[in-house]
């Protein structure tokens, strides 16, 4: 199989890349512009090619489909980070030509389905806990979570009028050793190992689940392999709820850090008070329980001293 990851070289994408090399008879290619990734994420195997490449540029990108003929292809790449969207909201809004690129290039190359990375913001602020793929309105103002859930209706439209398969990933946090460093636990277990203060935004009781990368990949891998939910919804994440105060002391507790919680102000626009998915359709797709954040923090925290 060919298989094209856009953003293969970030968090997720780098850690699909590995898993799904594993099958010597797949071929991938990453192309990603490298914004937020680094080729250091990127597996050294024979059967993984990068190619630096803007998917939001059609030249760019329609020379490597007609040049590999994909297969399946993984559609992860975009500008990621609360902050960091907040501040280019241009840059987001852009992302809308990429997934017009890719769509067209794959209905006119015959690829068999691509799988989207949506993401939790779609659901704003919730109406309900957990947060539902069939029943939760998708409630975000924010150009960010607005864009996703453009990419998401590209994907019904085309699968209606070209037949072309698809199913969406909408993730939560999900964070592990390919993670950038200006990510929530990256960041705050960098400041613990070094004893120094660890800031957040109002008063932390804001809640988040936190899924570690294992979980995550091994779910989209079974879907891909078994040919799971097509042309649905997936919410992939945890279903414990965190506070960040609770997050922070937790971190401090495993690194046995003497840092100390420094607040800030609140941020005007972006922190939703409360996220949880519903992962009753990932439990089932997985046939397992899900790693506890104790048990992926001390992974991650392992995974740094070696």
């Amino acid at each position: 199989m060919n298989i094209l990851v856009t953003g293969g070289a970030g968090n997720i994408g780098s850690s699909l890349v590995d898993k799904l090399s594993e099958d010597a008879s797949n071929k991938i290619i990453i192309a990603d512009n490298l914004l937020t990734g680094s080729k250091d994420k990127i597996p050294k195997k024979e059967n993984v090619i990068f190619i630096k490449c803007n998917v939001n540029n059609y030249n760019d990108i329609s020379a490597i489909f007609h040049t590999f003929h994909f297969d399946y292809v993984f559609h992860l790449a975009a500008v990621v980070g609360v902050q960091r969207t907040l501040n280019n909201p241009l840059w987001v809004l852009e992302d809308i030509k990429g997934f017009e690129n890719v769509l067209n290039l794959s209905k006119n190359t015959n690829v068999k389905k691509i799988y989207f990375s949506s993401s939790s913001e779609v659901y704003g602020e919730p109406f309900e806990i957990p947060q539902n793929e069939h029943t939760t309105p998708l409630n975000s103002k924010l150009p960010y979570a607005i864009v996703k859930n453009v990419g998401e209706a590209f994907l019904k439209s085309y699968q209606q009028e070209f037949d072309l398969d698809y199913t969406v990933f909408r993730f939560f946090n999900t964070y592990g050793p390919n993670q950038s460093a200006d990510f929530v636990i990256p960041k705050f277990v960098d400041l613990a190992l070094k004893n120094k203060d660890i800031s957040i935004y109002g008063d932390g009781l804001q809640t988040r689940t936190f899924c570690y990368i294992d979980d995550n990949i091994d779910t989209i891998v079974k879907i891909h392999n078994d040919g799971l939910l097509n042309n649905d919804v997936i919410n992939i994440g945890s279903d414990i709820e965190f506070t960040i105060v609770e997050l922070v002391n937790l971190i401090i507790k495993i690194t046995n850090s003497s840092s100390k919680i420094i607040h800030l102000p609140a941020l005007k626009e972006g922190d939703m008070m409360r996220r949880c998915p519903d992962v009753t359709i990932m439990k089932s797709v997985l046939g397992r329980e899900l790693l506890s954040a104790e048990e992926g923090i001390k992974k991650y925290v392992k995974y740094l001293s070696n």
